[in-house]
């Protein structure tokens, strides 16, 4: 039976064993319908008082609720807010070490993830050094409800906590992005009910579908296992009582269940330059624009992807989410370069070259298996469902559509996006997807190509140019275009932790001198 909630909703019913009501709703929710955003990354400036005021925070479950709420307050912490509040070096020591180590750990990270010219740390306006934050703080408001939420959110205990860091700017562009594109349509589904199959048999080809553990600590992700996270053991630590038991290991608390990383880069987006580039390459013809425009996004504006004539009964009001590139292997109609086949190439476990019934899957398997028939461009491909990212970033900065961008006199403003993704493995999927299909020069058979939209246009270590993006034809030369200017530039990075709404307990209720291992 749905229950009343305390805001004046009604819970929905849940269905299957998730524990919503433990797990901070962005996990579930994308709040797009709470229009205003307010991004606050707070330094710790008096640990007693952050978990005074913690300990009431009034920070949104993933329970639904009908109608959907007003408002919604999520939290996350870095490692050194983490350290702040006293968490005890036993339980830092069983996050990921991405995490502990950070975004800029080392010169190594950074070049892997494009961090490098004008996107190196260095030039960043917060996330390195001294400029790391403690905590996040993401609201969400209906239009014109933000002020109110943020001055019941902030209450008492919140000046004398915190100091304010940086306020990252957002803004409501609705559906689309920055450069004029309709954005937000891929998004992995997550398996609440736990009925997804992960084994390889059953996923040769590409799935939607994603078992929990890809985005939730504490449940088995797409390889079956458990992915690490801090264990705590109760006769070592009497304040975790309250949290709930490890699956894997039911002897021990589990610090990390319900919890998740949440990555986030502030990615400054060029979109005059971007257009009249376009313009420019295009001799101002409005058709050729768009045409390149979206060869490089790898869909239309309205969000039609290019390879919509292999998919049967598409219609461009369906933006056609139910598609891989197994037709287009040589990116005919969609190049390989393009940003969306980049970000998710939707393979499956095997390419479908090697996929089959019966004998002919048998005999396909035993040659994929001992490595005949090996194409070039499959070495950086893998299959798609072991890196996906839950998307839920927002856009910054006044529109300023393509017609008004193309003009000499385009305004002149800060736009962009305040990239977030939420995972369970920072390594395997953030920066896996950064390295090897975002900036990579190699990806799919290309020869130093990054992506034409994120790519930072720096030289490879040879010398050799990676200004450049090609356009295959089905008949015809290969179409090339030279000189691209970047597009994007990071101004800032981090990773934090967004707990479980126990361990948010947990960590509020800590004693000014750490937890209870340390006591």
């Amino acid at each position: 039976m749905a229950q009343p909630d305390l805001r004046g909703g009604i819970y929905m019913k849940e269905s299957g064993n998730f524990e919503f009501d433990d797990v901070q709703g962005l996990l579930r929710f994308g709040y797009g319908k709470l229009a205003d955003t307010c991004f606050m990354l707070l330094k710790i400036a008096d640990a007693s008082a952050a978990r005074q005021w913690l300990s009431t925070a009034p920070v949104s479950s993933a329970i639904a609720i009908h109608p959907p709420p007003d408002t919604a307050l999520q939290i996350a912490f870095s490692v050194q807010g983490l350290r702040a509040l006293g968490i005890d070096e036993s339980i830092i020591d069983g996050f990921s070490d991405e995490f502990v180590h950070g975004m800029t750990r080392n010169e190594n990270c950074s070049r892997r993830l494009g961090d490098i010219g004008h996107n190196a740390p260095k030039y960043w306006k917060w996330g390195e050094g001294a400029d790391v934050p403690h905590i996040l703080l993401l609201l969400y408001a209906r239009k014109g409800g933000l002020d109110a939420w943020k001055a019941t959110v902030e209450g008492e205990y919140f000046s004398q906590a915190f100091q304010l860091l940086q306020y990252l700017p957002t803004s409501d562009m609705g559906r689309t992005d920055p450069f004029g594109f309709e954005d937000g349509i891929s998004q992995p589904a997550i398996d609440w009910a736990d009925r997804h199959d992960t084994d390889s048999h059953a996923n040769d080809r590409y799935t939607n579908l994603l078992a929990a553990g890809e985005m939730v600590l504490g449940y088995p992700n797409e390889y079956g296992q458990y992915t690490a996270r801090p264990l705590i053991d109760l006769q070592k630590d009497r304040f975790a009582v309250n949290l709930p038991d490890a699956e894997d290991d039911p002897s021990r608390k589990d610090f990390g269940r319900n919890g998740t990383y949440l990555v986030l880069r502030q990615l400054e987006q060029n979109v005059p330059g971007f257009w009249q580039f376009l313009n420019t390459i295009s001799n101002s013809v409005p058709e050729k624009r768009e045409q390149l425009a979206a060869s490089m996004v790898g869909r239309e504006r309205n969000g039609t992807p290019l390879i919509a004539e292999h998919i049967p009964g598409i219609l461009p009001k369906d933006h056609g989410n139910h598609f891989t590139y197994d037709l287009d292997p040589k990116g005919n109609h969609c190049p390989v370069s393009a940003h969306v086949r980049r970000a998710n190439p939707r393979t499956g476990d095997l390419p479908a070259a090697v996929t089959g019934t019966g004998a002919i899957a048998l005999i396909n398997r035993l040659v994929k298996i001992l490595g005949f028939g090996q194409k070039p461009e499959e070495d950086l491909i893998a299959s798609s469902r072991f890196h996906r990212l839950l998307r839920r970033g927002r856009s910054y900065g006044p529109v300023l559509a393509p017609g008004d961008a193309v003009k000499p006199d385009a305004p002149a403003a800060e736009r962009g996006l305040q990239f977030i993704c939420l995972v369970a493995n920072i390594g395997r999927q953030f920066e896996f997807v950064q390295n090897a299909w975002i900036v990579n020069g190699k990806f799919g058979g290309l020869q130093e190509e990054p992506d034409p939209l994120l790519g930072n246009r720096e030289p490879m270590i040879n010398g050799n140019s990676t200004d450049h993006f090609n356009r295959p034809t089905s008949s015809g030369p290969m179409q090339k275009t030279c000189h691209l200017p970047q597009f994007t530039t990071v101004l800032g990075g981090g990773y934090f932790f967004m707990p479980g709404l126990r361990a948010l307990k947990y960590i509020s209720a800590l004693p000014t001198n750490g937890n209870g291992g340390s006591s």
